[in-house]
């Protein structure tokens, strides 16, 4: 399986980015340690947190990393994807001498990619909130900046002053931590009732931070470049929901970059948090695809939709039961466009149909950029999954099309881009999406 950057590609990338931002960076970080110190310094270090990379071969060592994951909560393993041999894990310094030893009882190869993270963390998020000083508030540069969930909201309840005929912003809830879960409808002004919608979702896992970056690129395509994109508005509403972990994501930006789940506590109080994408009530609770343990980062919860935020989208979804005929979720990383199922290694009856829409994505990629997708069944592609979110949309509310876009990788673990990433990552995913709509446009019109 191709990936568009090797991991070894991506950090030496990542390193040069490093040394030539940091220059730039000191005058944005005397201002921040003026303005904005307790924001700063709050923030957990990484430091000497280390990235090691693992050389797994066969199924047996890849089951023995997802033993070693279960009973060490500490250790930050990438799940294991299918066909591909190396595995990037994260470790504590506290626990690096007993991580090292294990890997020499069971004879696995590794190498230390990153000795210290703390560095590198800290010009990313210096970086980013230096960047920020200087948008034109609520006007935001989805290019120039990663956006906390209260920025984000801020600006999507200024869009409809913009464009009064053909923006809504409505909140369809909370999350656990009372903050406002906003959805954004996008039409063409006709007034026409009833379209079939194109849904997509971001940011379900919390550190993934080009997910909702992506969504604000499609909401300004479809709206500040509309003029390049009416035809994919003129039978069909776009509805797009940003940020759905809006706890788990406003953490990684306050305390911890890389947290990965929600913030709701769990029966384990060292354990806070569920995997919203193992939380949806369609073939929940298998145990290949989730964990019943709460410290696992694949924690599915102790029933189905017990996360207020997953409540939220499940409510999204079923208020276009009907009319869903594009469901798109917004991930990162790793350059994939995975169709149900997730739960069974079994495909569904219009598999094939799903299979052209992802063609028609992976094309236009590679016309415009030369970057490589792989497309099929999430189970087959990645990874076994239960109660994620595009089977719930495949497999109870009907949608014709439902699909989990891994946006491609970038940054020192993959889903920690710099701010200067942003424009080539999404401007080439929205090659991708901007073709799939097009195709379910074209094979499924009003």
């Amino acid at each position: 399986m191709r990936l568009a950057l090797t991991p070894v590609s991506l950090l030496a990338q990542s390193i040069s980015d490093f040394w030539a931002i940091m220059s730039s960076l000191l005058l944005g970080l005397l201002t921040l340690l003026l303005l904005q110190p307790v924001v700063l310094f709050a923030w957990q270090d990484y430091k000497d947190y280390k990235l090691y990379e693992l050389k797994i071969e066969g199924a047996e060592e890849q089951n023995l990393v997802r033993k070693w994951s279960k009973e060490n909560p500490l250790w930050d393993f990438h799940e294991p994807k299918r066909n591909e041999s190396l595995l990037n894990v994260m470790i504590p310094p506290e626990e690096a001498k007993r991580f090292l030893e294990t890997l020499r009882n069971y004879h696995l190869e590794y190498k230390v990619l990153i000795e210290d993270l703390a560095p590198l963390v800290h010009a990313q998020r210096t970086e980013n909130l230096s960047k920020k000083l200087f948008i034109p508030w609520p006007h935001i540069d989805v290019l120039s900046a990663f956006y906390t969930h209260s920025e984000i909201n801020d600006y999507l309840d200024s869009l409809p002053e913009r464009f009064p005929k053909r923006v809504q912003v409505k909140q369809f809830g909370w999350s656990y931590e009372r903050r406002p879960l906003k959805v954004l409808t996008i039409t063409n002004g006709d007034g026409r009732r009833n379209k079939p919608v194109i849904l997509i979702d971001g940011t379900v896992h919390a550190r993934e931070w080009i997910s909702p970056s992506m969504a604000l690129y499609i909401i300004q395509q479809l709206l500040d470049n509309y003029g390049d994109n009416q035809e994919l508005l003129q039978d069909y509403d776009w509805v797009i929901m940003p940020v759905v972990n809006a706890d788990g994501y406003e953490y990684t930006h306050t305390d911890s970059r890389y947290w990965r789940k929600s913030r709701r506590p769990t029966s384990n109080p060292d354990c806070i948090g569920t995997d919203i994408n193992r939380n949806f009530g369609y073939e929940w609770g298998h145990d290949e695809g989730s964990s019943s343990d709460p410290c696992e980062p694949i924690y599915r919860g102790e029933r189905p939709f017990d996360q207020p935020e997953s409540q939220v989208l499940r409510d999204v979804m079923l208020h276009y039961k009907g009319r869903l005929n594009f469901y798109l979720s917004l991930h990162s990383y790793g350059n994939y466009f995975l169709l149900p199922w997730g739960y069974t290694s079994d495909f569904p009856d219009t598999y094939q149909d799903m299979m052209s829409v992802a063609d028609a994505g992976a094309k236009a990629i590679i016309y415009s950029t030369n970057g490589i997708y792989s497309y099929g069944s999430t189970y087959y592609v990645l990874y076994p999954t239960s109660g994620d979110t595009a089977d719930f949309a495949f497999g109870v509310v009907n949608a014709t099309v439902a699909m989990t876009m891994e946006l491609p990788a970038a940054g020192f673990q993959g889903f920690d881009p710099w701010v200067s990433h942003i424009e080539r990552l999404v401007t080439e995913s929205w090659v991708g999406v901007r073709a799939m709509a097009a195709e379910v446009i074209r094979r499924y019109p009003a």
